[in-house]
């Protein structure tokens, strides 16, 4: 029990302060003690949403971040969950607001604070670019995970091994990419299929252009090597992370409009998934549990796949979790089951 409040304490602290400054928050907007408790529990909802979405982010960041040296390591963890909180869960909304009204950032708080469903109404206006944009990277890092000849444990052997068998076809998973944007670019509707193709190579372009930079630092004297590689797993964990976070601020506003709110309650869970990351990491949890990765890029790859469905049907964000969560679970079964035959072998 110690040990787990040593990895969650800050985490602990976080949601107590978010906790007491949302009713307080609430107390002030509404001036009563229903409008406190009502803004509290939208808070621990929201807290609680970004969590459940975010399980298979913190194993893919546990991954990266044993390729990282020590100082690297401390870096994410302090430094990049800043940049997770603010920059994602209260500079991302503002500057898209920013950019689609065409207006200062200092208006954007303004709009967010007086004119909530104005602002809420801009970010969802937004919303097929950021799908767009998430699914492209997100299916790029999930296919360049399963489509790797140097893949060595196999969940669903089935797929995962023809899948591993299918490395040899250079560029074969950005192929894929482009097929499911060209797909989904010929079904949507007429007059927003610029607007979605763009933002989708975009992010297949972005998920490049940090592959690239990650080998060319990998690729520099010696001396400056490990730096250097930390810095390009840096940049991959942050766009990664923003991808993740897109799903999760935009369910947000179906529960509150309220920026503020949204910032408290998504920045609750974000601080949870560095405790998770940071536990994963020290207690090297990923090779304990064989099978958690593969689960978490199974996760990631139907997260790609629903990202893209939301640019033609509204899919619930609690759907998303919930099958993230559950792929998360059967693979911690599966190495469960794995490691109990294997001490039985062992022992017999």
């Amino acid at each position: 029990m110690t040990t787990m409040y040593r990895y969650f304490s800050w985490a602990i602290a976080v949601t107590v302060a978010g906790l007491v400054g949302s009713f307080a928050l609430g107390f002030a907007q509404t001036g009563g003690l229903g409008g406190a408790v009502s803004f509290l529990m939208i808070t621990a909802v929201l807290a609680v949403l970004e969590i459940s979405l975010s399980f298979d982010n913190a194993i893919v960041n546990a991954n990266k971040l044993h390729q990282m040296t020590p100082k690297w390591q401390r870096r994410f963890l302090t430094w990049g969950i800043l940049i997770a909180v603010f920059g994602m869960r209260i500079l991302f909304p503002l500057l898209i607001v920013v950019i689609a009204a065409g207006i200062g950032p200092w208006e954007a708080v303004q709009l967010a604070a007086k004119h909530p469903a104005e602002y809420a109404e801009i970010i969802e206006d937004a919303h097929l670019s950021i799908a767009g944009f998430g699914g492209a990277f997100l299916m790029m890092v999930a296919l360049t995970y399963f489509i790797d000849e140097g893949k060595e444990v196999d969940w669903i052997r089935a797929l995962e091994r023809r899948l591993r068998a299918l490395a040899s076809i250079r560029g074969l998973e950005i192929g894929l990419v482009l097929l499911v944007i060209l797909a989904f670019t010929w079904i949507l509707p007429e007059g927003r299929e610029d607007e979605f193709m763009f933002a989708s190579i975009c992010g297949l372009a972005t998920f490049l252009g940090v592959e690239v930079l990650s080998h060319v630092l990998d690729r520099t004297n010696l001396a400056a090597e490990t730096a250097k590689a930390g810095l390009g797993a840096f940049l991959y964990l942050e766009v990664l992370d923003a991808s993740f976070s897109f799903d999760g601020v935009i369910g947000a506003f179906a529960l509150t409009q309220n920026l503020f709110l949204i910032a408290i309650g998504l920045g609750i869970g974000a601080m949870y998934v560095r405790s998770m990351t940071l536990m994963l990491v020290e207690r090297n949890t990923l090779s304990e549990f064989r099978y958690l990765e593969n689960g978490a890029f199974w996760s990631i790859l139907i997260l790609s796949v629903v990202m893209f469905a939301q640019t033609l049907v509204e899919v619930p964000e609690v759907i998303t979790g919930l099958i993230g969560a559950g792929l998360i679970g059967l693979a911690l079964l599966s190495s469960i089951r794995f490691n109990r035959r294997s001490r039985a072998a062992v022992e017999s």
